[in-house]
């Protein structure tokens, strides 16, 4: 059976999936609820979060399109 994409490929997909979900879960964190919370507003959860995520995002495009240049 013919894989259609190589095994190089694959592993950089698995590796741009775990930044995606590194990335959501610096995002996530306690609620605000009933009773404010400034947390909400973290530099982590408004900033480092989505960059982190945004970055896995284009290396799994990245990994998708990768091809290895043959002589």
């Amino acid at each position: 059976m013919k894989q259609t994409l190589p095994k190089l490929n694959l592993i950089l997909i698995a590796i741009a999936f775990v930044i995606i979900v590194i990335g959501f879960a610096l995002m996530v964190g306690a609620p605000s609820g009933e009773v404010y919370n400034p947390d909400i507003f973290s530099f982590r959860r408004i900033t480092v979060g989505p960059m982190v995520s945004l970055f896995g995002f284009v290396f799994m495009i990245f990994a998708i399109l990768f091809r290895i240049k043959k002589k």
